[in-house]
């Protein structure tokens, strides 16, 4: 992990670009990290619905599991994904 990937994640915060989506989750690579983000507390099943490959969004949560389960989904655009 990259200092940058260290803070953004200590933080609770990662921002990147969406490399995969699935039921529940998706991968947000940022150039330099891929994360797993567990997006089911948010979307439910539903993920695919409301997050699309390549869009630009910013994850809070925290990391548990090696996955990053998500508080809050955010565009670039300052909307709320999901909630």
């Amino acid at each position: 992990m990259t200092g940058a990937a260290t803070a953004q994640m200590h933080n609770n915060t990662f921002a990147g670009r969406v490399d995969q989506v699935w039921e529940d989750g998706f991968r947000l690579n940022n150039g330099s990290r891929s994360i797993v983000v567990d997006a089911y507390d948010l979307c439910g099943d539903y993920t695919t619905r409301h997050i699309k490959f390549g869009e630009q969004v910013t994850v809070v949560g925290e990391l548990e599991g090696g996955e990053f389960d998500a508080f809050s989904i955010t565009r670039s655009s300052g909307e709320s994904v999901c909630r």
